[in-house]
């Protein structure tokens, strides 16, 4: 077995609840005759052991032969989905209906086409109220293999209707899926980039959406059709920076979980990533109340669905409620509140608990570096700091390695490292520059920083002023406002002006937005 195989298989035992772990063996002990079950005996060793050792395995099962353990590994992966397979059955309504789907096609290998028929009805009548309409789709086509093949006594009129409906479902497919790939692109293409950083940026990403956008009414699309075009109107407007318009889209995503019956238990994924766009555009067009309002929605939703159910949509809970739990403590300038989220978050990074992607984690490390630096513990968020600028050649999310090597320069600033500063200033002007992210914005800062050791300390105050003037001048600009998105230089310089914290100056800025609120929640 290769040894990708070999991790995939360790992953996935090291994976299992002790409710998997004891299904499992429930399992193989009822549908084994043998009592010496040789791939329950490898997978009680993978159990116990954090890692793989053959020798070792050979040694403590004598009764595998090494030719053998191979094959044993592949069973063992296999036979441990199937069980996984059989536990969850009752917790997905697609498995439930591809289930059926076998029957059937088991019944028409017997030669039973009238029950092959009728199971393949119910399916169908069920996969149209969980709008699995690709699944309906499935079923349509094996109904008119045998009704093509065979004389089924079928109601006068039965090939028209398989027909039309076929059809019917094929043109709502199409819809669905042109909808669905322009989601994706556009998505691939945020992580990339982030946000557009000039107005070519912005023609390429406009012609883009515009070339690629399906015709047709919304309202004639079904549930995902509706649910794909929002996702693809949500992804445009966010890379645009045209924030109220995302709102508006993130909101329509909501609203479609709002139908009857309640699409959320069906597709709970989709809700939670609708929610977590919600709370994104919220954030970005500062609606404070109706975050905090959305956010509350967001923490109520481990009530009404149980996570124990399904691992994916545990860690995307975990994922979304991290981002935008400390996205409130920004929003109020509770930085060092925002503290005790880290060393839950950082115990789930460390121990892999939900497999997130290198891209979430970078994401992560830069919102931690901010919550420290805003709380005033410019040594902490340069650790976090480190870990996104020491990835090597990472292809994703250039935005953030480039704001983070900002906000690196600034903290070392903040320390008193003079000539590290000098040297850094050096370094990631080369940076951005290679990665074409040096704006006004940026080259206002490195100008500042760079003159900083030439600045008198009597003098030091009216420096800091000015480039907050400056920098004010480029806070509405579509194209230069990008840095004020991923750090509030703002108030970093209101702070050095007025001798307070960062966070002092947040909380009253939070105040004077919100004064019917009589402080931070």
């Amino acid at each position: 077995m290769p040894k990708q195989k070999t991790d995939d298989l360790l992953n996935l035992v090291k994976s299992l609840t002790r409710a998997e772990k004891r299904h499992f063996r429930l399992f193989v002990r009822r549908n084994q005759a043998s009592d010496d079950i040789l791939f329950l005996k490898l997978f009680d060793f993978l159990d116990k052991h954090k890692s793989y050792d053959e020798e070792l395995i050979l040694k403590k099962i004598p009764d595998i032969k090494k030719r053998q353990l191979s094959n044993l590994k592949a069973h063992l992966y296999k036979q441990l989905l199937v069980s996984l397979r059989l536990l969850n059955a009752n917790h997905n309504e697609d498995i439930q209906l591809r289930e059926m789907v076998d029957y059937a096609r088991v019944l028409y290998d017997k030669g039973l086409y009238r029950q092959s028929l009728d199971m393949l009805d119910k399916a169908k009548e069920r996969a149209y109220q969980a709008r699995l309409f690709t699944l309906a789709m499935e079923i349509v086509d094996f109904e008119k293999l045998i009704e093509g093949q065979y004389i089924t006594r079928s109601i006068a009129g039965r090939a028209d209707a398989l027909t039309q409906e076929s059809m019917r479902l094929s043109t709502m497919l199409e819809k669905t899926n042109q909808f669905s790939n322009l989601s994706l692109q556009l998505y691939g293409l945020y992580l990339k980039v982030g946000y557009v950083r000039n107005e070519k940026d912005y023609f390429f990403v406009r012609e883009f959406f515009q070339a690629n956008l399906p015709k047709g009414d919304y309202l004639e699309l079904d549930f995902f059709g509706q649910l794909y075009f929002c996702q693809a109107h949500v992804w445009y407007y966010h890379m645009t920076q045209e924030f109220a318009l995302c709102y508006r889209y993130a909101q329509k995503w909501v609203d479609l979980f709002s139908l009857e019956p309640s699409p959320i238990a069906m597709y709970p994924a989709f809700y939670l990533k609708g929610v977590h766009n919600l709370l994104n555009s919220l954030f970005n067009t500062l609606q404070y109340q109706k975050f905090d309002s959305v956010l509350s929605q967001l923490v109520r939703f481990k009530e009404v669905y149980d996570l124990g159910q399904s691992k994916n949509i545990e860690g995307l809970y975990h994922l979304y409620f991290y981002i935008h739990a400390i996205k409130k403590h920004f929003m109020q300038g509770t930085f060092s509140e925002g503290l005790r989220l880290v060393p839950g978050l950082m115990e789930d990074i460390e121990e892999d608990r939900y497999n997130w992607d290198n891209h979430r984690l970078m994401v992560f490390y830069y919102r931690i570096a901010c919550l420290y630096f805003g709380s005033g513990d410019n040594d902490t968020a340069i650790d976090y700091l480190n870990l996104i600028i020491n990835q090597k050649n990472p292809d994703y999310r250039a935005d953030i390695q480039c704001f983070s090597r900002i906000l690196n320069l600034i903290a070392h600033y903040e320390l008193g490292n003079a000539q590290l500063v000098e040297y850094q200033v050096k370094s990631v002007y080369r940076f951005l520059s290679k990665m074409e992210e040096l704006h006004a914005v940026q080259q206002e800062i490195f100008r500042f920083i760079r003159r900083v050791p030439r600045i008198m300390e009597n003098d030091l105050k009216e420096e800091f002023v000015n480039l907050r003037n400056r920098l004010l001048k480029h806070e509405q600009d579509p194209y230069e406002r990008r840095p004020f998105l991923y750090l509030d230089i703002i108030s970093w310089l209101e702070a050095k002006i007025e001798g307070r914290t960062v966070q002092e100056v947040v909380q009253d800025k939070f105040k004077q937005n919100y004064p019917q609120l009589a402080g931070p929640k």
